[in-house]
């Protein structure tokens, strides 16, 4: 393929140069008069305005491709392809003819067409991916209107209420009943629409609830003692906090530093110690870690080592410097962009669906092949799936009401000053959902790939839109299953995969996380790690070095004067599922070796052992991948009798070693502020409020309000409707290859159909039946 604007490639060789010229004159003529017809021709009465091919699609956000060698000029728009040859009047959409009014002309090297020709292919529903929502799903998030309007109702309520800060304006969770009968029965949702809030000042929260649907404020209430998230408007606080400092001025003085504008404060939470940190419990803070911007595009690299700032955010200065030995900062510039390498160029790779997608997505509600399922983005965690079905044999059936990352925590190992209070909450402290990053096609995304903005609030309670929030496309996974009998046809068939991805941007990491849908009825939950890990400057340059050991005892010198310290990457999904309907419960099947009983020489057999777990209390275990764990349905069984089941596989592969747990001894603080990176399978009844395994307000906790609190009454969970919260991780151990810029590390959860069908329930994909 090559860009539209250049003109059909001719065989210098073959055609004598009088002949291109007469050939060229002649291309010329025939142009100009088929544009003088085109640009007289009548349309409804007016004449016909030609514009340019790139303009008119460009106008409406779609792609232009040529290929000189079949003479077809390609318009792509999300799930739309459009092929289009000069002086037809036909084009095909997605392998569909269409016929237009007008065709496109060449003049000059120029694709011209009319202005009206974007309307007739880009609106001729010959493209059914997008389709209008003709009855609004219940989960569907919060609009624009719906934010401002709750904003407004709070500030008519509250007068007295000034410079509101926003961490939060959400749904508040519907009644669950309902909604699966307006989703798989049709029933009218006749419920109203409520946003909850949450606002911060000081060390106060206010919380409350707005009922859109009658115009009311019908719940305010005030948290004392409570910190919120970390705002966007407390990044230049930080920033303009370490500027105005006289006493941080000077410590950066004695590290050769006197251009402060050149310095970048990170705003980082300190977690809570005790009184071992001699921080007051009552003061809004942040410690500020900086680095240097020396040009490279990477200031990262550049840490200033063994200088934090706290910053106390109410007076909005620095009130503390804890400033330890000088470790003079690493200057080698480090671009992550590839300028200084030499560029190994790829050619093209083109994915298409020539006769369109396989999935139609209306409003935000998806069907692909037999899987159903509406998506969101929170603004706190990020990309949400819900009313998750797998149509059987005519039928949908449930599988998950929601599912989401409801947490994560990155604690470091490092003791030293600058590193000994990093465990971020990158979910509950710092909102997740609204750092996301949007998405670029062909890189964040693959071709084929459709896009989907989000709106979400900002903390002074404006709307903003966050254009390719979420990308959604399918992608061939080798083969579903394929069986070659000797002397006969073989029998196989592709596997397919739809993916729905969201990526977030916390800091100097990013996250990638992808939902995948199979045929077969497995989901995959992988979370990937990029970007540029947290380093900490070092004297040593090799590990010949006489500091080299002790330098290097908390991580892995990556470059020189660099350690890579080692950290943790823990995340936790809460997944509220429904096998066939939501009374369900939790067994094990721990394969053992048992002794052969039945005579003959075999002295051992393979057997299973199954347990029903009955308390939320023994629930809670550390994972063995050599077991199987399900949620099941005793009423409901497939046609061989057995209970139908959901395998849940917190650990389905990883990259780096996995986290079984949180690399910190039993009496560390962070034990007492949360539990949840320590078990991998947690399970608690039903409650729509119990949706972060941190807790609702977890930045300077002192206790766990999340898992911790949520099991404390260690609740039957037999036969129940239940919620699976699922901890998987990393630990990172940096090594080389993952410096300047990391390539992405994945982790994998998988939900497995187990007896849940009464076959292969891909047998109904297209099978390829060859000799």
């Amino acid at each position: 393929m090559t860009n539209f604007s250049h003109a059909k490639a001719i065989n210098a060789k073959a055609i004598p140069l009088k002949h291109k010229l007469l050939k060229s004159l002649l291309s010329t003529i025939i142009s100009g008069l088929m544009l003088t017809y085109s640009a007289q021709a009548l349309a409804h009465g007016g004449p016909i305005t030609m514009i340019p091919l790139n303009t008119a699609m460009a106008s409406a956000g779609a792609d232009v491709e040529y290929d000189s060698y079949a003479d077809v000029y390609t318009v792509t728009k999300n799930s739309t392809r459009i092929q289009i040859k000069p002086n037809s009047h036909t084009v095909m959409i997605n392998g569909k003819p269409l016929d237009i009014s007008s065709p496109l002309v060449v003049n000059n090297n120029q694709a011209l067409v009319p202005e009206s020709l974007v309307n007739e292919i880009l609106q001729s529903d010959l493209d059914q991916t997008f389709k209008v929502e003709q009855t609004p799903h219940p989960l569907n998030t919060l609009t624009s209107k719906e934010i401002e309007q709750t904003v407004n109702i709070i500030r008519q309520s509250k007068p007295e209420q000034n410079n509101l800060r926003f961490s939060d304006i959400r749904l508040k969770q519907p009644d669950k009943n309902a909604v699966w009968q307006s989703v798989l029965e049709g029933k009218p949702y006749n419920e109203d629409r409520v946003a909850t809030f949450t606002i911060l000042k000081g060390n106060m929260v206010h919380e409350g609830e707005v009922n859109l649907t009658t115009n009311r404020l019908t719940g305010w209430k005030t948290l004392e003692n409570t910190f919120g998230m970390v705002l966007l408007d407390d990044f230049n606080t930080v920033q303009n906090a370490i500027q105005n400092s006289d006493t941080y001025k000077s410590a950066l003085s004695k590290r050769g530093i006197h251009d402060i504008t050149k310095v970048v404060g990170t705003p980082l939470t300190v977690g809570y110690f005790g009184e071992s940190d001699t921080l007051d419990k009552q003061l809004r803070v942040l410690k500020v870690v900086s680095y240097l911007d020396v040009g490279d595009g990477n200031y990262w690299a550049h840490p200033i080592e063994n200088l934090v700032a706290v910053v106390d955010l109410d007076k909005q200065e620095v009130i503390k410097v804890e400033d330890g030995s000088v470790v003079p900062v690493p200057m080698a510039s480090r671009p992550i962009d590839g300028r200084d390498q030499q560029n190994i160029s790829s050619k093209p790779l083109t994915i298409i669906e020539p006769e369109g997608k396989n999935y139609t997505i209306t409003g935000r509600n998806v069907e692909w092949h037999n899987w159903k399922f509406h998506i969101g983005l929170d603004s706190r965690t990020g990309l949400q799936i819900s009313t998750v079905t797998f149509n059987d044999k005519g039928i949908d059936r449930k599988i998950m009401y929601q599912g989401n990352l409801s947490g994560m925590v990155v604690p470091y190992g490092d003791p030293d000053v600058g590193w000994y209070f990093k465990s971020y909450l990158d979910s509950g402290e710092y909102g997740m959902g609204t750092l996301t990053s949007p998405l670029e096609k062909n890189v964040d995304a693959p071709q084929n790939a459709v896009f989907l903005d989000a709106v979400i609030p900002d903390f002074e309670g404006n709307t903003y839109t966050i254009p390719n929030a979420i990308a959604i496309f399918e992608r061939y996974a080798g083969p579903e299953f394929k069986h070659q009998e000797m002397g006969q046809k073989n029998v196989s068939t592709e596997r397919r995969e739809l993916v729905v991805r969201w990526v977030s941007t916390v800091g100097n990491y990013d996250y990638i996380f992808d939902w995948v849908f199979q045929p077969n009825g497995t989901i995959g939950i992988n979370a990937g790690a990029t970007g540029i890990e947290a380093v900490k400057g070092v004297l040593a340059k090799t590990m010949h070095d006489p500091t080299a050991k002790e330098d290097t005892r908390f991580g892995t010198l990556i470059d020189h004067n660099i350690v890579g310290t080692t950290h943790q990457h823990i995340y936790n999904f809460r997944l509220d599922m429904d096998i066939d309907g939501e009374t369900n419960y939790i067994a094990r099947i721990d394969p053992v070796v048992a002794k052969n009983t039945r005579g003959g020489p075999r002295t051992s057999t393979m057997e299973t052992r199954e347990s029903i777990v009955l308390s939320e209390a023994d629930a809670q275990e550390k994972f063995d991948p050599s077991t199987i764990r399900l949620i099941s349905n005793s009423s409901k069984e497939n046609r061989m009798g057995n209970p139908v089941s959901y395998q849940m596989i917190p650990f389905a592969g990883g990259t780096h070693p996995i986290a079984k747990g949180a690399n910190f001894a039993e009496d560390e603080w962070l034990f007492n502020r949360l539990n949840f990176m320590d078990k991998q399978i947690w399970v608690t009844k039903y409650h729509p409020e119990e949706l972060y395994p941190e807790g609702k307000y977890p930045n300077r906790s002192d206790r766990d309000t999340g898992l911790g609190m949520y099991t404390a009454n260690n609740d039957n969970i037999h036969n129940k409707d239940l919620v699976v919260w699922l901890t998987t991780g990393t630990t990172h151990v940096a090594r080389a290859e993952e410096w300047p810029i990391m390539p992405t590390e994945w982790v994998n959860v998988l939900l497995k159909p187990w007896n849940f069908f009464d076959e292969t329930p891909s047998l109904n994909m297209n099978q390829n039946n060859s000799d």
